[in-house]
């Protein structure tokens, strides 16, 4: 695979990972979880996307000319490898005054695996620090190879119940739970990243759940406490996509506290990215 689709590079980031770094968001993923925040990640292949409060009606639509102001857009294009690189070393000078470096996320990176890999790898030969976020629903064999070219992973674990991962998700998480078993077994440090919903996964039984499963994990570093937030609606509008959380409220759930203290037991805690 010598190219990628992806749909964004962002640039300055500080919530995907330690220091400065530079985000790379691929496209495609194998979940489908109803909370997504980029859903303009799901699909592998470019997509419309529409913008009312952006059009004009100027007409151009219609006759198939480009959109004057961007109401109307292809979310996601092919890329190569020489390319990214290009793209990444803009910043290197960032990544080292700041002990940053770049994030693979998505979508989900490992839906290009290939790619991944091999950009893995020029990141490391040009001593880039790398991590990748991903929902770890992926072949392990390929996972594995990643955590011995990458300093770090963001890993998302949002059930342990597998009929409510399959519920809100759109696949059971047998696997996802696997491979963080085996990451723990590796050296790779981990970042662990739980969402925390009210009304879908706050109770306290469902966290010391997560808790227990992950206790015993010794290169943890931290447990990042995600709370819900809706404002990824209107990009499901722009797609032409219904939108099924509405009704579930944005902000922290009254639980977290309480949350925050189950995982301080043994985890170093933060609530947010």
């Amino acid at each position: 695979m010598t190219k990628a689709i992806i749909f964004n590079i962002m640039r300055y980031c500080i919530h995907d990972g330690p220091g400065i770094r530079t985000t790379v968001f691929f496209k495609g993923c194998p979940l489908s979880c109803k909370w997504c925040h980029n859903p303009e990640g799901i699909e592998n292949k470019p997509q419309k996307s529409f913008n009312p409060s952006k059009c004009i009606n100027c007409g151009r639509c219609s006759a198939e000319e480009d959109c004057p102001t961007g109401a109307k857009e292809i979310i996601g294009y092919e890329i190569t490898f020489d390319e990214l690189m290009n793209e990444i070393n803009k910043d290197a000078l960032f990544y080292e005054q700041s002990k940053g470096g770049v994030t693979f996320s998505g979508g989900e990176p490992f839906y290009q695996a290939e790619f991944l890999l091999e950009t893995l790898s020029l990141c490391k030969k040009n001593y880039i620090k790398t991590a990748v976020d991903t929902c770890g629903f992926c072949d392990t064999e390929t996972l594995l190879k990643a955590a011995q070219i990458t300093d770090l992973f963001l890993y998302d674990l949002k059930f342990m119940d597998t009929e409510k991962h399959m519920q809100f998700c759109g696949k059971p998480n047998d696997l996802i739970l696997a491979n963080l078993k085996f990451l723990s077994e590796t050296k790779i440090k981990i970042q662990l990243r739980v969402p925390v919903f009210p009304l879908i996964n706050d109770s306290v039984y469902e966290m010391t759940a997560v808790f227990e499963y992950i206790k015993n994990m010794p290169n943890i570093e931290t447990v990042h406490l995600l709370p819900y937030h809706n404002i990824q609606s209107d990009k499901y509008k722009r797609l032409g996509k219904n939108y099924e959380l509405s009704e579930i409220p944005s902000g922290e759930s009254p639980n977290m506290n309480v949350i925050k203290e189950i995982f301080n037991r043994k985890f170093s805690v933060k609530v947010g990215g």
